[in-house]
């Protein structure tokens, strides 16, 4: 694995808040980078008054165990901190310390520290750590690569251009469809994107996989069986692209149905998956109306699933817009659907090998959703219509 630091999209914000007094937060599922970026940002700070702590490290979670906080600053000055000047001190997995928040209340109100933290889950971050730290913080949510930052990572030249208006080029294909094909496959953990041989890539999304039930989960919930936890995050895999049916997840599964919605939840809230609502006037509807489930990374789906190709391909062209805008879905009484309402102001359908019919199809769908424009994204070169968005122009 290379020591060569990648550089982000959204890392010039996180380096800019980093001069802000707030506290600064990144989240995410663990493998998305988090460490990594948090010790560069560290890197790059022009001062020598800083500190990197792992709270895996039980010698620095018992630092901040310390019940009178002022003790906190006197260890932290034993380690080379000086209080006559700024403090940087970066915190690494703090959802491992539940009760830091109260300590990061205190030292922030009480010193002049500058606070860039790391934490695998949003469900603590947002929901235990926003009381009490609420205004003296900002949350930096990292996921998986996308494509354009799957292509930094290899070291392959791209062009970050509006795709929206863009028309099938078969020369950008050529160059590019081997690593797409890839980022479909394998998705865009940054070691699994760095990694050369298929094997690796799929040990490494199989500890992804395990680590996230057997840590994440359990640290966050009360559920008492991981194999079925595993199983329904199994199920979820393969009905990626599907609206979701609680009643039948809870058949299949032989977990309750209330309790199938809060593991569902919780899947959400720690970054597994995203649920997607269809696109409505009716607000009513909205809320009647079953949403649609998509995986945050394609190698999980495929080491989770046996999926069908193009629900792969979905799968990863969610993950691709989500990036880009706000997505829903549209759906007819009749079945009939639309894959993707992107922004509110144009219909998409993920084709694997576009065709002219599947354009008209979209366009007469597209006429009951009061959104003017459509467009087909495609997978594959098709030999006889070249009118839709190459998937890989993405990025």
């Amino acid at each position: 694995m290379s020591n060569v630091f990648f550089s982000r999209k959204i890392y010039g914000q996180i380096k800019e808040h980093v001069l802000a007094k707030q506290i600064t937060v990144l989240t995410g599922m663990r493998r998305v980078g988090k460490t990594t970026m948090v010790k560069q940002l560290l890197s790059e700070i022009v001062s020598k008054n800083k500190i990197y702590l792992d709270l895996q490290q039980i010698n620095n979670r018992e630092l901040f165990s310390e019940k009178n906080f002022d003790n906190i600053i006197t260890r932290l000055s034993q380690l080379g901190l000086s209080l006559d000047e700024k403090m940087f001190i970066a915190i690494d997995e703090i959802q491992l310390f539940p009760e830091i928040s109260g300590v990061l209340k205190y030292l922030y109100d009480s010193y002049d520290i500058k606070f860039i933290v790391t934490g695998s889950s949003s469900y603590y971050l947002k929901d235990l750590f926003s009381e009490s730290l609420a205004g003296r913080k900002r949350v930096f949510e990292l996921f998986p690569l996308d494509f354009g930052e799957y292509l930094t990572f290899k070291n392959i030249v791209w062009a970050n251009a509006d795709f929206l208006g863009k028309q099938f080029d078969v020369y950008e294909f050529e160059r590019l469809r081997i690593f797409y094909e890839d980022y479909v496959e394998y998705g865009g953990f940054p070691e699994v994107v760095l990694a050369t041989k298929s094997e690796d890539k799929k040990s490494i999304l199989n500890d992804i996989i395990s680590s996230y039930v057997n840590i994440d989960i359990k640290t966050l919930s009360d559920f008492r069986e991981s194999s079925n936890v595993y199983n329904l995050i199994k199920m979820l895999a393969a009905r990626v692209g599907t609206r979701l049916d609680y009643a039948k997840l809870s058949r299949h599964s032989g977990i309750a149905r209330t309790t199938v919605s809060n593991y569902v939840s919780l899947f959400e809230k720690t970054y597994l998956i995203s649920l997607v609502p269809v696109h409505t006037n009716d607000t009513d509807r909205e809320i009647v109306k079953a949403k649609k489930v998509y995986f945050a990374d394609n190698g999980l789906v495929n080491i989770l699933a046996d999926v069908d190709s193009g629900s792969k391909f979905e799968n990863a062209v969610y993950n691709q817009l989500r990036h880009k805008g706000e997505v829903r879905y549209f759906a007819l009484k009749n079945g009939r659907e639309i894959d993707f309402i992107f922004d509110e102001k144009i219909a998409m359908e993920a084709k694997e090998t576009p065709t002219e019919s599947d354009a008209i199809a979209l366009e007469g769908l597209t006429q009951l959703t009061k959104v003017k424009k459509c467009r087909l994204i495609g997978r594959h070169h098709s030999p006889r219509y070249s009118d839709y968005i190459w998937a890989g122009d993405i990025k």
